[in-house]
């Protein structure tokens, strides 16, 4: 029996990776302008500001959206089994909507701040 490839969570777990592979991009780009803002002792600058709130926001809203799919999967739980179906808690597949859901978050972060810092650039 041939098993098939579930093709939109490998979709949106490859958008996901390749969002968070530009981080170390973003962080080079972000070098510069934080010790150019170093030199200002005793006041936090415009860009170590924004970095810190904005990882700050997504872990926030990636543990928001963690706690959210898996309440959803926990609430599909019994419609699953009277369905005849493996619920999603005990397969698995809960936890990875839940990471993916976690991960998004993050992996917007990145990209839009890989858009900003390439502009001004």
């Amino acid at each position: 029996m041939k098993r098939r490839i579930r093709a939109r969570p490998v979709r949106i777990g490859t958008a996901l990776g390749s969002d968070l592979m530009l981080a170390p991009m973003v962080i080079f780009m972000r070098l510069p302008l934080m010790a150019a803002e170093a030199g200002n002792a005793g006041q936090w600058a415009a860009e170590s500001a924004l970095a810190v709130s904005e990882k700050a926001a997504a872990v926030a809203e990636g543990a928001f959206a963690a706690q959210m799919s898996m309440m959803a999967s926990a609430a599909r739980f019994w419609p699953e089994i009277l369905s005849g179906r493996t619920p999603s808690i005990l397969t698995g597949a809960a936890i990875e909507q839940s990471l993916n859901a976690a991960l998004r978050p993050a992996g917007r972060t990145v990209r839009a701040n890989f858009r900003r810092l390439a502009a001004s650039s």
